[in-house]
């Protein structure tokens, strides 16, 4: 969420910055101009009635010593009258306050000068590309045609329905050695903490990470059942259970940076994709992945951020697959975020690049909703820390990558090198 005080003080600069994420915000933000003002005429009234009280307070203790008591008993009404009118215009000017916070609620993250202006996804950067694009002197395939029997869409659609795969085999292995590897890599080699959290999670830690109120209709929702007194949220991943094990904590001096490695199911209505990669493992419903969350002080999170990307690009430089990196647009960003890079891996089946991991600061914006705060020395006033995370990978689509990079003529799919003690083979076949 944003600084309510800054946008109040910026408003010109909020509005033009909103306006580069290729959205109309203009009617929002002139009902926070309206508010913004009345905020100041409150104050300013707050300050003079309390001004005003206080002098009449010394009066009064003044005139309690002298024989006037008809004067001191007119000035006791008048102080009670003016106590009166500042709980009155407190009382007024915090419900403006409260009503002008629950508005930025729905307004996203201002995107860093850095940040590439553009409408969308057209205008993203590609600032760098790694490994060579696999040729192949057969028609690759895609991932389902590979390994017959390895992946079987018709019995899962049978169990849940559309968007939903079944694992036989080698192919569950894969994503198994897939998982243990990325943990490995992170906390062995990136000095990560692994942490295992809940798939389930109240509304406040998703409303903290930014996924509520704006995206409620991506999110699987469970009713309260039993001793619950409200509904849970299938995590859409692991960002939000992570993000908010310190949501209320002010953290001491020295705990920074705290970095986190996580594996999780995650889960996705993917409401308004109709239509969109409905074959394969492109877009699921439930799906796995290993992520990357860092805290840390205001004043490393544009670093960090390159640290994180380059964490998740160790993973796919040691698999060995054909990616490149993508700074996204003002327009092309999530919600929360305030920088991203994407990293798109090659799929020959596809001719293109697609997303397989998305790393972005935050600033303080999480921080803000979710209220994690830290000092930087002890004594200090507390400061909001900044969030940061990243796939590390999407582990459904790193399978895809490896099934179609590595294939081989006869279907077959040839294991990476780094996988290849973790799979105790060297090639994958069908059943």
């Amino acid at each position: 969420m944003l600084d309510a005080r800054y946008v109040a003080d910026h408003l010109d600069e909020v509005r033009t910055r909103l306006t580069s994420r290729n959205a109309s915000f203009g009617p929002i933000v002139d009902e926070l101009s309206t508010l913004a003002a009345e905020r100041r005429r409150l104050i300013q009234e707050t300050e003079t009635l309390a001004a005003r009280r206080n002098a009449a307070n010394q009066e009064m203790s003044a005139l309690a010593k002298g024989p006037d008591k008809a004067l001191f008993a007119a000035r006791r009404d008048e102080l009670k009258q003016l106590s009166e009118q500042v709980k009155a215009a407190e009382a007024k000017l915090a419900e403006l306050l409260l009503s002008f916070e629950e508005k930025l609620h729905s307004i996203p993250n201002l995107p860093h000068e850095s940040v590439p202006l553009g409408a969308g996804e057209e205008q993203n950067v590609v600032l760098r590309s790694w490994g060579k694009v696999p040729s192949f002197d057969f028609e690759p395939k895609a991932h389902w045609d590979l390994c017959s029997g390895l992946l079987d869409f018709d019995r899962a659609a049978k169990l849940s329905g559309a968007r939903f795969a079944v694992l036989f085999g080698a192919a569950a292995r894969l994503e198994r050695a897939l998982i243990q590897f990325m943990l490995g890599v992170h906390t062995e080699q990136h000095g990560y903490m692994e942490v295992a959290v809940p798939y389930l999670v109240r509304a406040a830690a998703l409303f903290g990470t930014g996924n509520l109120p704006k995206f409620e209709a991506d999110l699987f929702k469970v009713p309260p059942s039993g001793d619950e007194g409200e509904p849970l949220y299938l995590i859409p991943t692991a960002e939000v259970p992570v993000t908010n094990l310190h949501a209320g904590e002010i953290l001491e001096p020295g705990t920074l940076p705290l970095k986190y490695a996580a594996y999780t199911a995650c889960f996705r209505s993917e409401a308004g994709s109709h239509g969109k990669d409905v074959r394969g493992l492109v877009r699921q419903h439930q799906f796995d992945k290993v992520e990357i969350v860092q805290f840390v002080e205001p004043e490393q999170s544009l670093t960090a951020l390159e640290e994180l990307t380059g964490h998740a690009e160790t993973i796919l430089q040691q698999l060995g697959l054909a990616y490149r990196v993508v700074a996204l647009s003002t327009g092309d960003m999530g919600f929360s975020s305030q920088k991203t890079y994407d990293l798109e891996v090659w799929l020959p089946s596809q001719n293109r690049y697609r997303e397989i991991s998305s790393c972005s600061s935050f600033g303080d914006f999480q921080a803000r909703r979710a209220s994690i705060r830290y000092r930087a020395a002890p004594g200090e006033k507390p400061r909001f820390a900044h969030t940061l995370n990243g796939s590390g990978l999407a582990v459904g689509r790193t399978l895809i990558a490896i099934f179609e990079q590595y294939q081989n003529a006869d279907g077959s799919v040839t294991v990476p090198a780094a996988l290849r003690p973790l799979m105790g083979v060297d090639v994958i076949t069908g059943v």
